[in-house]
Parts: structure tokens; C-alpha cells; sequence
């Protein structure tokens, strides 16, 4: 048997499967738990085991790998050819309820005056845009989420509760920017910081919190940086607790939209605060009682969560709006004034829940290919939908979508049940593409001495047959 990377692929206008075995057959260097890594084309050649996991629960990052290996079709490749043809006969239950039918123009181009952003559908784990997503920028006050966060923390391990007073320092008194008018004298509780931090913006109130839980600002600022490590921010570092000009202070949209996701998902609790459109402590600002957000209480569906703004940067936002039970978050960062900051919230708001549908295409424990085991106790295994699939497709150019699956050909034994084993990858037009582990669904132990003995023949034989025929050239 030939080892070649496999790739079934295709592309169902009119909701019928097809498969051209005379094209290049290719092998994305993507993440594999249980399978190896062909480094040469042809024989079963040299492969080196890779265990690497896509981070578990929240699949934002990047597909990661060089440039995709390619195999031309040759001696082997008529019974990958015939292994591809049953993996679309497999598939075609996926193909037959997608696409629609021809004669309708592809998904356009999401245009934006930002610098910046990244437009991500939260039930199905899906970036529909990004530009530059992964530069670290300064945050300015889009950053206070960060602090929230530690906040929040604070209050799930029981350390403060929502009625803890916080004394208030001079430093935190003589915050500039926005702030909640602070002094010496108050001590204002968790909640009133909570509120003063989301709907005014207040420096003061970050500084506050900061000196409550860490003694100083700059050591809980150090914490921010290590605990967004820890929860996946990459490419975050932070000066401060309040989002302050600072030439380490920086995030990127990515990370920023990772967190607000984290924020909607492990504080449902809490999450409620950043919907507040009016708080004014004691009476002090009411100049500056508004929530900054531009597009709460408009009737997108919008509940959060925080603008930002400097000289620098420019007008920035990192929102989330839900319409019918779809949540979908963005952030973006560059634009010239709060007008155009509150136009683009509300384009991207439409464009991303509007222009998409949702649509299931697999359920949990779908079969959706059969892979070959090499020198295994089963000669197969299945790779099936771990949980059930569901994408966004654009609502209108569904015919302009294409799908395949990508795995190695054969897989090495010991194949565990539940490991990864392929992936289904969902490609609209004008999008980043989508990529879905599938996993084994059975066992498949390394085999002994007979099956060792069959597949050294195998390859001996496919060796063999390659040489004459290069004789023969």
C-alpha cells in the first residue's frame, strides 16, 4: 500500500458529489492528535509523529502550518482514488441539504474604513472577517476588559463579593480621562467600581480596583499579563489597569475578541453590567453618565461591551449584539470619529448576522469518511463529527461553497478512539476557512505479526512497481 497524504474534495453546485483522482492530491501540515506527518511523497517514506491540540473549547487561532505538500498522483494512487470515491459517496448526505442551486452571485467582500477588525459568529466558533487582526495594538480603554475580568475572577473564588467597599488612593484620585470623579473620602463597593468601569469608563475606578487586589497597580498589571497567558491571550501585555497610552500596554483584536468571549461565557452573571446604558455615581458626572457604546438600545440586539479611544488609535470598539439566539462579536480599531465608529458597529452588526445562515451539517457521531489503518488490528477506522457540525454559509452564493476532508493515508497504528484523525474543511468565498477535527470512532491497536508481514509485502511490492516503471520511463 502507498502512503500518500489524501484529500477528498468538492465542490456540489447542483448537489451531486464528484471527485477528480487525476489532481494533485494535498496535505495541509495542520494539527493531528493521532496520525503522522509524511515528509516525502510517493512510498510509504519517512513520517514523524506529531501530538499537537488545537486549543481545547475555543478554536479562534489561526490554522498554523507551511505550505501544503503535494503528492502527484502515480502508481499508488488508484486505491486512494478508490478509498476517496466511497469517503464521497460517505459525504454526500452533507452535500445534498448545503448547496444551493447555481445562478446566484458569491458572498461579497465585507468592505470597512477600519484599520483593524475581526467579525466572529460565536455559536459555531467562526471568524467571517478579519483584517490585521493579530498585530498587537494599543487597546486604550477596550483593555478595562481585561481588568473586568480579574474582577470577575475575583468575585467567582469568593475573595470579594459584590458589596466590598475599596478604599480610594490619591494616584487614583488624580486619574485623567474619563473617570467617576473619585476621592479619598469614598469607598465605593465592588458593584458601583463594576458599573463606574463599564458605563463610565472611569480611570479612577481602575486604579481602585487594581490597588484592592494587588497592593499596586504595576503588580496587578503584571498579573493581567501572566493570568491572559494563561486563558489564551498571545499576543497581550499590559502597563496598566486602565488602558492608559503606554508603550507596553497592547492587545490584539484577536485576543480582544477571545476575551470577550470568555467574558460572555464564564460570567453570564456579570456579563449583564456591560448592557447598562446610564450609571452616575452619587451625582458627581452627569456629563459623563452614558454608556459610550453606540449601539445599545438601537434594536440589533446589542449588550456590549467597550469603546476606546486615543489620538493614536483612533476610535475603536470590541462589541456583541444576538438576534434569534446567534451571538456574533467584533472589534475594530482605527476609525476618525465616534460617527464613524457608531456607522461601522452598526454595518458590522448587519452584516454578520444578516448575511449568514446557519446550517447544520453533521450530527455528533456522523460517519463522514473510512480511513486506512497502517499495520493496525482493523484496516479502517471512521472518522466521524465529534459533536455536531454547524456552520455559517452566506444566505445568498451557497453554490460558491466547497468542502473537503484532509487526512493522512493510511494513519499509523495505535489509533485511539475519540483521537483526531481528519479534518473537514468548509471553504465561502471572501472568508477564512473553516476547519472541523473529526475523530476515530472505534480502536485500532497495532497489529502483530501477520498484519506486519502483509504490509511490508505491500509496500515491497508498490516499491517495486515504482521502479520498473521508472525503468520503463
Amino acid at each position: 500500500m502507498t502512503r500518500m497524504p489524501a484529500s477528498f474534495s468538492s465542490s456540489f453546485p447542483f448537489g451531486t458529489a464528484g471527485l477528480d483522482c487525476a489532481k494533485p492530491l494535498h496535505l495541509r501540515n495542520a494539527h493531528f492528535e493521532s496520525a503522522s506527518r509524511v515528509k516525502s511523497c510517493g512510498s510509504r517514506g519517512v513520517h514523524s509523529a506529531s501530538a499537537n491540540d488545537r486549543e481545547p473549547g475555543f478554536a479562534l487561532g489561526r490554522v498554523e502550518g507551511a505550505q501544503p505538500h503535494e503528492c502527484v498522483a502515480n502508481s499508488g494512487a488508484t486505491a486512494t482514488c478508490t478509498l476517496l470515491r466511497k469517503v464521497a459517496a460517505l459525504s454526500f448526505v452533507l452535500a445534498v441539504s448545503v448547496f444551493a442551486a447555481s445562478g446566484v452571485a458569491a458572498q461579497p467582500v465585507y468592505g470597512t474604513p477600519a484599520k483593524a477588525a475581526l467579525i466572529y459568529d460565536f455559536e459555531t466558533d467562526t471568524v467571517l472577517f478579519e483584517r490585521d487582526a493579530d498585530t498587537p495594538k494599543p487597546p486604550a480603554s477596550m483593555s478595562k476588559l481585561m481588568t473586568l475580568y480579574m474582577v470577575f475572577e475575583a468575585l467567582r473564588e469568593g475573595q470579594i463579593d459584590l458589596d466590598t467597599t475599596f478604599t480610594v488612593s490619591t494616584k487614583a484620585r488624580n486619574m485623567g480621562g474619563s473617570t467617576m470623579f473619585l476621592d479619598e473620602t469614598d469607598r465605593p463597593t465592588t458593584e458601583e467600581l463594576i458599573k463606574g468601569i463599564v458605563v463610565q469608563s472611569g480611570n479612577d475606578a481602575c486604579v481602585v480596583v487594581a490597588e484592592g487586589l494587588a497592593g499596586t497597580e504595576e503588580a496587578f498589571a503584571q498579573r493581567m499579563t501572566l493570568r491572559g497567558r494563561e486563558i489564551g491571550l498571545e499576543a497581550s501585555t499590559f502597563a496598566n489597569a486602565s488602558g492608559w497610552p503606554h508603550p507596553r500596554h497592547r492587545m490584539s483584536l484577536r485576543d480582544l475578541v477571545k476575551l470577550a468571549a470568555l467574558l460572555i461565557t464564564e460570567f453570564p452573571e456579570y456579563y449583564r453590567y456591560f448592557a447598562l446604558e446610564e450609571f452616575d455615581y452619587d451625582g458627581r458626572s452627569p456629563a459623563n453618565r452614558f454608556n459610550r457604546n453606540p449601539v445599545l438600545g438601537i434594536g440589533l440586539g446589542a449588550d456590549g461591551l467597550k469603546t476606546g479611544h486615543t489620538e493614536e488609535t483612533g476610535y475603536s470598539l470590541v462589541g456583541s449584539a444576538v438576534q434569534n439566539e446567534r451571538r456574533l462579536i467584533f472589534a475594530f480599531t482605527g476609525l476618525e470619529s465616534a460617527a464613524a465608529r457608531r456607522r461601522e458597529a452598526e454595518a458590522m452588526i448587519v452584516w454578520g448576522l444578516r448575511q449568514f445562515t446557519i446550517r447544520k451539517l453533521a450530527s455528533k457521531g456522523d460517519v463522514i469518511g473510512e480511513i486506512p489503518v497502517w499495520v493496525g488490528s482493523q484496516s479502517s477506522v471512521n472518522a466521524i463529527a465529534g459533536d455536531d457540525i454547524r456552520l455559517p454559509f452566506p444566505t445568498v452564493g451557497q453554490d460558491s461553497v466547497t468542502m473537503h476532508i484532509e487526512y493522512l493515508s493510511p494513519i499509523d497504528a495505535p489509533v485511539a478512539e475519540g483521537a483526531q484523525v481528519a479534518e473537514l474543511v468548509v471553504a465561502v468565498p471572501n472568508i477564512p476557512e473553516r476547519r472541523v477535527p473529526l475523530v476515530s470512532d472505534r480502536e485500532a491497536a497495532r497489529g502483530g505479526f501477520i498484519p506486519r508481514v502483509r504490509a511490508s509485502s505491500s509496500l515491497l511490492f508498490d516499491m517495486a512497481i515504482g521502479q520498473v516503471q521508472s525503468l520503463l520511463e
